[in-house]
């Protein structure tokens, strides 16, 4: 529901009279370490627990790293396998030294499969070595203000010291997601890569969940059942972390129950209409009104349960003269005391400066107009 208060000349209401009663249902219940809920356009942290506590976040470090490798190299590139990357344990591809495998294969291994040995490769060759490349996943996570981010290792097996929160998990995927190579391997449920190595992903949301995109899983001891799940649905896109999940399928239920209590409770609507007039202007000098109307359509993630109300502030008249698209007012979308959009309306129209024969005429015509009032007042009929 949307409703109106059209504001002139900067007078004020309040808005409380406009606010809906709110019914919303509960969230979930979710049985993790950590959990978030956040709306992937405006960044709306929508339900949150325990989101900064520090926790192992097993192969979701592999988001470092990943977001490394594509900043310091292209797609193409070859690597060569040194180092320790063939004796990494758990999940594996089973690299050999001296192997040649292209950039994209492995971070498709270490994204899709969450390949140790190939997050491994990765690292020494980004870095020139793995300890050189712990040292900049350490200082990008500075950069990216993860205050609750360490990295010991570049895949994420239980390691004293390596540790992230649920809030700096998802701020990180997002800068992954900016990436196109990305986004293309993370919504992948497999796929065939260097020396016919056929990879599957361990991301069930993939194939069970409508509309998931990705992103990220990670499993350890220490760290339980994590993963960063992302899916869009009617326009809206909400990201779900959880860290430290019991088992897989609970894992999987509560993302799930998290994602869709997102879109049952928040959708992306439009606030401000282009070219709508949402106040009409009187022109000096004139018996005419200009129309004052925004220039672009707004859209927001809201809750569809609230009321929306829209401020518009405009002056009683114009200042002329003034072209079609001049700023004249404001219009403002408000969520009870939350401002949910706001932008300016301009004229729809261009409207000159009258010449002084122009209003001569008008004050004769307004004169003209009150002495025939007052006639018609003085009659007795």
């Amino acid at each position: 529901m949307l409703r109106r208060l059209a504001l002139l000349a900067g007078l004020l209401f309040s808005l409380a009279a406009a606010q809906a009663a709110i019914a919303a249902t509960p969230p979930p219940t979710v049985k993790a370490s950590a959990a978030l809920l956040v709306d992937g356009h405006t960044g709306e942290t929508l339900y949150a627990l325990n989101p900064d506590r520090r926790l192992p976040m097993a192969s979701l470090t592999k988001l470092m790293t990943a977001l490394l490798t594509m900043e310091n190299t292209k797609k193409n590139d070859t690597v060569r396998v040194e180092g320790p990357a063939p004796s990494v344990g758990e999940s594996t591809i089973n690299l050999q030294a001296g192997e040649r495998l292209k950039v994209k294969d492995l971070l498709a291994a270490a994204l899709i499969q969450s390949a140790n040995d190939a997050a491994y490769a990765l690292a020494a060759d980004v870095g020139g070595s793995v300890k050189k490349f712990i040292g900049m996943m350490n200082e990008r996570a500075a950069e990216l203000a993860l205050d609750d981010t360490h990295y010991a290792v570049p895949d994420g097996l239980d390691t004293p010291g390596h540790y992230s929160s649920a809030m700096d998990t998802y701020t990180l995927a997002r800068e992954d997601m900016k990436h196109a190579l990305f986004r293309r391997i993370v919504e992948q449920t497999g796929g065939e890569i260097a020396g016919g190595r056929m990879l599957y992903a361990w991301n069930d949301l993939l194939t069970t969940y409508p509309g998931a995109i990705g992103i990220k899983t990670g499993h350890t001891d220490l760290a339980g059942w994590s993963e960063i799940a992302a899916a869009e649905r009617d326009g809206a896109t909400m990201y779900a972390v959880i860290l430290g999940g019991p088992t897989r399928g609970k894992r999987n239920r509560d993302l799930g129950a998290l994602l869709d209590w997102g879109f049952g409770h928040y959708g992306r609507v439009q606030v401000i209409s282009r070219n709508e007039p949402y106040a009409q202007v009187a022109v000096p000098f004139s018996d005419d009104e200009v129309a004052l109307v925004s220039d672009v359509r707004l859209r927001a993630t809201v809750p569809l349960d609230h009321t929306l109300v829209e401020k518009v502030v405009a002056p009683e008249s114009l200042d002329l003269p003034v072209s079609q698209g001049d700023p004249v007012g404001e219009i403002v979308v408000y969520d009870g005391d939350k401002v949910v959009a706001r932008h300016p309306l301009v004229s729809s129209e261009t409207v000159d400066e009258p010449s002084l024969p122009a209003r001569v005429r008008w004050y004769a015509g307004r004169a003209l107009d009150e002495a025939g009032d007052m006639l018609s007042s003085l009659s007795p009929f």
